[in-house]
């Protein structure tokens, strides 16, 4: 049987030179090295011979073993590098590359970058501020009194009893104010939170883009003048828009602005776009500023809604469903 021993190896370096692809290389595993191969077996065979010549069959087994594993390691890595080789030749560097799917800015990102840059050309700075605000940020400064409905805890996200997520970016022409001087001019998006019911115009988390304007003898004409250029540049000439009286407790006089919407079957609608007036006097006096020497305006425009009249989407929730399929057409 020690002869045998002998022969299983001999095979088994024999076969090994015709070993050549990873096919035959698996092939030779399983014959000689797996659990039921011949080497393996070999080992188990140990036990049946006499007591007296098991030292010697043991020897035998194991140096038939680890010189048919060290060669079996050669030839594998050799056919492997091989194989290396050979692929790396087959790929042809002229060829065009495979394209990448390169990522884009979220339809709403590229509507605060195009505000801010066609502020930017109307001389306005960029302001921002924290979401999670005090309530004399979100309210008292901005001349919001305890008992008005704007400051039910039914429609705002409190934290604490004095902390919330903020409803409005007006939050930040108060900090603004605060730390500076006339004349100011900035402009100042972000998010806003605020539990509405959700519906096609509706979220409970949206953007807004603030405005603010402090200077003496600021009026109404300037205000108006602004929007005006600020409307036609972003949505084109043609677009009609308008003023509606309306009431804020930070600005006197206060208006809405309005934008027609024309949908796809030529319904005309007029939407409001946001809030906009001139700034209360008690706002400047909540933040130091003389309010018989300068006078200024602010607004705050939805920019989901900004996007939708410009690009012609009717639900607002198609903005935050992630679908590519809506969102690779921005």
């Amino acid at each position: 049987m020690l002869e045998q021993f002998e022969k299983i190896g001999q095979d088994a370096l024999a076969e090994l030179k015709d070993v050549k692809n990873a096919a035959s290389i698996e092939n030779f595993r399983l014959k000689y090295l797996s659990r039921k191969g011949l080497v393996t077996q070999m080992l188990s065979q140990v036990g049946q011979f006499p007591p007296d010549q098991r030292p010697a069959a043991g020897q035998i087994a194991n140096q038939v073993k680890k010189k048919v594993i060290a060669e079996f390691e050669q030839v594998k890595n050799s056919v492997a590098q091989a194989q290396a080789g050979k692929t790396a030749e087959l790929i042809d560097v002229t060829l065009p590359g495979v394209p990448v799917n390169i990522g884009r800015p979220h339809l709403i990102t590229q509507t605060i970058n195009e505000l801010l840059e066609l502020f930017g050309r109307m001389g306005f700075s960029v302001a921002r501020g924290p979401e999670v605000e005090d309530e004399w940020h979100n309210f008292v400064a901005l001349n919001i009194p305890p008992h008005h409905p704007a400051r039910d805890p039914m429609d705002n996200f409190y934290i604490d009893d004095k902390t919330l997520l903020r409803t409005q970016t007006s939050t930040i022409q108060i900090r603004v104010m605060e730390k500076n001087k006339p004349p100011i001019r900035v402009v100042a998006p972000g998010r806003v939170y605020r539990p509405d019911t959700v519906d096609a115009t509706h979220m409970f988390m949206f953007y807004q883009l603030e405005a603010l304007v402090v200077d003496e003898d600021v009026s109404m004409v300037d205000l108006k003048t602004t929007i005006d250029q600020f409307i036609h540049a972003f949505f084109g000439p043609d677009t009609k828009w308008r003023f509606r009286p309306s009431f804020f407790p930070f600005t006197e006089p206060s208006a809405e602005v309005d934008v027609l919407w024309i949908d796809r079957n030529g319904k005309e609608t007029w939407v409001e776009m946001g809030g906009c007036g001139m700034v209360d006097p008690n706002v400047f006096d909540a933040v130091g500023i003389d309010s018989e020497k300068y006078t200024g305006w602010a607004f705050g425009f939805g920019i989901e809604r900004l996007a939708m009249r410009k690009y012609g989407i009717d639900d607002i929730r198609l903005l935050f469903e992630n679908d590519l399929r809506f969102l690779k057409q921005f």
